[in-house]
């Protein structure tokens, strides 16, 4: 996939809300392909632990694909943490991370999901 395509998927996933605060498309070794940062908004985490953070991810992300046969392949993964809420999608072996402002309520987490399922199929 062209990196032009991974800026698009940042883009008009970022649009889908305004409490999307960071949008990142993660290669299979955990590097940052592209990604979309609200403006304004600090991070929270420092480049280190966004690197362990994305490189986790990646892990993760192979990991899980030993269980694809059986399971059938993830769609989506919601965390919610104490500070923010996170959902990650798989487009082939790269992850779409998203994460969102934690006072959100469940049903707009709920609606960010149902429109970043299509984008995502489209690219995969």
């Amino acid at each position: 996939m062209a990196k032009k395509n991974y800026q698009e998927i940042g883009i008009t996933i970022a649009k889908i809300s305004p409490y999307i605060r960071f949008v990142g498309v993660i290669g299979q070794s955990g590097e940052l392909l592209s990604y979309y940062r609200r403006e304004n908004l600090k991070p929270m985490l420092n480049a280190k632990n966004t690197k362990f953070q994305f490189s986790h991810i990646a892990m993760k992300t192979d990991l899980e694909s030993f269980f694809d046969k059986s399971l059938g392949e993830i769609e989506f993964v919601w965390e919610e943490r104490k500070k923010v809420q996170t959902i990650s999608f798989a487009i082939k072996k790269i992850r779409v991370w998203i994460s969102i402002d934690k006072k959100v309520v469940r049903s707009e987490v709920l609606r960010i999901i149902d429109s970043c399922l299509p984008i995502v199929k489209l690219y995969t």
